[in-house]
């Protein structure tokens, strides 16, 4: 004879054979509604992979990629691959004009911010210059017609 055990409503149903051994019942399987309830999908709608959030992505890509590895089968970049990749993503990424010169403006503020890194940038420059005699005295001269100050040729 075997007889129903079901202690609380969330527990599986266990059946009890002649022998007192315990065999746990699988729940019933459920049937695929008729296709007049299943609504058809709209473009673009994602299903399966591709609708699951970012973080469990990155987490069953992770296991994949260990799983590879201990296999013996993932893929190990040369280093001639991982440059001819780089570069590949480097120059698609500069054909954005705009996130380029976002990514310039953000470098030159950070930089910016450092005053002594900055000084030291003008006093180089200023050096390189000041050896072109020709050059400083133009600007000594533009400078001058500027504030109105005019030097009268003796």
């Amino acid at each position: 004879m075997i007889t129903k055990e079901h202690d609380d409503p969330g527990d599986e149903q266990k059946l009890h054979g002649e022998e007192g051994v315990s065999v746990q019942q699988e729940p019933p399987i459920e049937e695929a509604p008729p296709k007049s309830e299943v609504r058809p999908r709209t473009r673009g709608e994602q299903r399966g992979f591709a609708a699951m959030d970012q973080s469990k992505q990155r987490e069953i890509a992770s296991k994949g990629g260990k799983a590879a590895h201990q296999k013996g089968t993932a893929h190990e970049f040369t280093t001639e691959e991982a440059r001819a990749a780089g570069r590949k993503g480097g120059e698609a990424i500069s054909l954005n004009r705009e996130h380029m010169a976002s990514i310039g403006r953000k470098g030159g503020e950070a930089v910016s911010q450092n005053r002594e890194h900055m000084a030291a940038i003008g006093r180089k420059g200023g050096e390189a210059v000041s050896h072109d005699r020709q050059h400083m005295s133009a600007i000594g001269r533009k400078g001058g017609e500027a504030r109105g100050e005019h030097r009268k040729a003796s």
